[in-house]
């Protein structure tokens, strides 16, 4: 178990593994941040982080926090200065990079900043923007060594409020700089394929790269990081959650074929029906839609609700029994029975 780190009302490293995102507007413009921060919320973002590249961003957090229930996050590059205005603005964690921040001596100063006005900090160290001490080390060791440097910086000013981060762009460097530091830590880490890209190779990359790691018990916050709507990234880190069974909530999971010549039903028609049909419900619910017997008895004798196509009807299952065989063009209603008994029970 991870060291546990309080960020506003939210724990790091309690076990469960928290979402984050970032939010892409000005941050200078208040109306339209808070908007997009108050989206981020609904999706089910638990963390928000905002760029901070300048005093009128800093001066505006204070407004966005006001309007906001999510701890807010300041990213901060190069300016010292600007960590110390977001943290008198109330935000409830700061990001530094330490390839840009400044020497040992603000370190210090900012470590006893934020210790009295419990704000956490992120040591977030980025492959594209090491500090130029570590270099000439293989990447991973690299990174890996520049965010411990800078731990032990703050510990020895008694600062523990740490979560630690180490990106890359690169998938395979990122999975090896988190082990690296899974192995050398017990600080929380967050997380993340830096740079991904656009949404599908985004989140192929954050999917392959958060997901092992999450499958390895390493992890306690991510994010995935698209040049995209700042909401599909949530949307994603949930998806990559429930696909490592790392999700805490109750959820409706959906499984279908990929279809081929056995298919005897419009299976991707009806799992969209029916993914529809269960977005609202709110437990843990497992409806298999399969095209054939091939594989469809079996997923479907494993889920709650199932179907198996047939050439003329269809079998449904129910918790994992055969129950009645339908004809294909009844099937959606059938399941839609069933769907709604589960939702009352």
């Amino acid at each position: 178990m991870k060291r546990r780190v309080k960020v506003g009302n939210t724990v790091i490293g309690d076990g469960n593994v928290t979402i984050q995102s970032m939010t892409n507007t000005k941050t200078s413009d208040i109306d339209s941040t808070v908007a997009q921060i108050k989206a981020l919320e609904d999706a089910g973002c638990q963390l928000v982080r905002c760029s901070v590249p300048d005093e009128e961003s800093a001066t505006a957090l204070k407004e966005i926090i006001k309007n906001v229930n999510v701890p807010i996050i300041a990213d901060i590059h190069f300016s010292h200065k600007l960590a110390l205005m977001s943290a008198d603005a109330g935000v409830s964690k700061i990001r530094i990079n330490p390839g840009n921040i400044g020497g040992v001596d603000k370190a210090k100063y900012l470590a006893d900043y934020l210790k009295e006005r419990s704000v956490a900090l992120r040591i977030g160290v980025n492959g594209g923007s090491l500090d130029s001490a570590h270099k000439s080390k293989p990447l991973a060791v690299a990174m890996r060594d520049s965010a411990l440097e800078y731990v032990s910086v703050l510990e020895k000013c008694n600062f523990y409020d740490i979560v630690i981060s180490a990106k890359s762009s690169n998938v395979k460097v990122m999975l090896d700089t988190y082990r690296l530091l899974d192995k050398a830590c017990d600080y929380p880490l967050h997380l993340g394929v830096t740079e991904a890209g656009l949404y599908h190779t985004g989140l192929v990359k954050s999917a392959i790269g958060i997901g092992a790691l999450l499958c390895e018990g390493i992890g306690d916050t991510i994010r995935v990081s698209l040049s995209d709507d700042p909401v599909k990234e949530v949307e994603a880190a949930k998806d990559i959650l429930k696909a490592c069974d790392k999700y805490p909530y109750p959820y409706c999971e959906i499984i279908s074929c990929p279809t081929c010549a056995r298919t005897n039903i419009a299976v991707k028609a009806l799992a969209e029906q029916v993914e529809e049909m269960c977005k609202d419900i709110k437990r843990n619910l497992k409806i298999a839609v399969m095209g054939c017997v091939v594989n469809g008895i079996g997923e479907s004798q494993g889920a709650n609700l199932g179907v198996a196509g047939g050439k003329d009807k269809s079998a449904i299952f129910v918790d994992g029994e055969y129950v009645e065989s339908v004809a294909n063009e009844d099937i959606l209603l059938i399941l839609k029975k069933y769907i709604l008994e589960y939702k009352e029970k």
